[in-house]
């Protein structure tokens, strides 16, 4: 699933993200005319073409590694969406709450952007973090929405999330990011991956 960064009806894109998609599609034409010509004996020639793409390829993955080690990670404000093709998340609001149970109770909104179909989104997670870098996962709680509801076109729904956190923890914030599955935002210029820290959204 590709992150967008643009404003565009309330979803993001970036213009590495067609870039990506056209390297792909050069990627397998290449490919392509290699084999063909290894199927028709000029093994110099197709050689020679795998070695420019191999060329080619090395020096975008070292521009991908590269940014993601200079770039810092983008930051999101609450009740600013975060979209994920026509698939957003938004950060409601967040409250502190003190001892017995120090933590957070933080409010989300699941939001479809998609015009024609229902569609959900898988491996979504979140989680708080620390200026230790600790994290804190939330508590299950079965009454609320899961991240991969169903949504119809243009429906939102509401879901909630508890977090305890001890009252020591400073400069917490919430990080909602894809696990599991397909990295391809590893492939992508600017996406999260390699050596970037995920987007987070400041709650103090």
């Amino acid at each position: 699933m590709l992150l967008c960064n643009t404003k565009y009806n309330g979803c993001d894109m970036t213009i590495f993200e067609p870039l990506f998609l056209l390297l792909a599609l050069a990627t397998l034409a290449t490919l392509v005319t290699a084999a063909g010509l290894a199927a028709a004996g000029r093994w110099a020639r197709a050689a020679r073409i795998l070695r420019r793409l191999g060329l080619a390829a090395a020096l975008y993955f070292a521009m991908v590694i590269l940014v993601s080690l200079v770039r810092p990670p983008p930051q999101y404000r609450v009740a600013e969406e975060r979209c994920f093709d026509d698939w957003c998340l938004t950060v409601v609001a967040a409250r502190r709450t003190p001892a017995p149970r120090p933590g957070y109770d933080v409010t989300l909104r699941l939001t479809s952007h998609a015009r024609q179909r229902p569609m959900g989104e898988r491996g979504t997670v979140v989680y708080l973090i620390d200026a230790e870098r600790r994290r804190y996962e939330p508590v299950e709680d079965r009454f609320q929405p899961p991240f991969d509801t169903i949504l119809e076109p243009g429906q939102s729904v509401t879901t909630a999330r508890r977090f305890d956190v001890p009252a020591a923890a400073r400069d917490v914030g919430l990080v909602y990011a894809h696990e599991g599955g397909f990295p391809i935002g590893w492939f992508i210029i600017g996406e999260d991956g390699w050596f970037r820290r995920p987007a987070i959204v400041p709650l103090e």
